[in-house]
């Protein structure tokens, strides 16, 4: 089932994250993806090849979370509508293509994360202390997507300790239980990939 569009609120949550990221330079060229929960059983996606910072309603797709993507929509979409099935809480998801998050997936594939250690900006993704680490499960990319979705969610499964993810050479996925909290974890979770490829540049 495809509802026809995407409410209005939902529009502008999804919009204005895409002004913040082509802002930044998260999401060069037609890069990235974003969507949003849209009632139990459905989520409002980005369309392949749109500019990220001038969303519109007519760049978003509704679609069922127990259907396949119709045409038209990002080739990473079943990764979206997995992990809106598999953990209920998840509100919203947004995939950037920073130069961080792409450098250090490649760099770290082989450990199947990037740990990030004493770091204050830890508590932007729920832990208590900087006294902490953090581990972002990497990933092997891979262009038939419902395969990497199953894989993904193999292993995160509901409530990850981490509420993100790395695609080797490809970028980060992020969520929240709103579109608000989903930025502020892309947002946290890129302030310490960028300190962390800087720390090893340094060493």
């Amino acid at each position: 089932m495809v509802l026809p569009v995407a409410p209005p609120a939902v529009v502008e949550e999804i919009a204005a994250f895409g002004r913040l990221a082509a802002a930044r330079g998260w999401v060069p060229a037609t890069s990235g993806n974003f969507s949003c929960r849209v009632g139990a059983g459905h989520a409002a996606v980005t369309r392949s090849g749109i500019d990220k910072g001038t969303i519109a309603a007519a760049d978003l797709v509704v679609l069922a979370l127990d259907a396949p993507p119709t045409a038209g929509v990002s080739a990473e979409t079943p990764l979206h509508l997995a992990r809106y099935r598999t953990d209920p809480a998840i509100g919203a998801i947004f995939h950037v293509h920073t130069v961080a998050s792409t450098v250090l997936s490649r760099r770290d594939q082989p450990a199947g994360a990037v740990r990030t250690e004493g770091y204050e900006m830890h508590k932007s993704v729920g832990l208590r202390s900087h006294d902490s680490s953090v581990e972002i499960p990497v990933f092997a990319n891979d262009q038939d997507t419902f395969a990497l979705a199953a894989a993904i969610e193999a292993r995160l499964g509901c409530g990850a300790a981490v509420p993100g993810f790395l695609l080797a050479g490809h970028g980060l996925y992020a969520w929240g239980e709103s579109a608000a909290q989903a930025r502020r974890h892309v947002e946290g979770l890129e302030f310490l990939l960028a300190c962390h490829l800087e720390e090893r540049r340094l060493r």
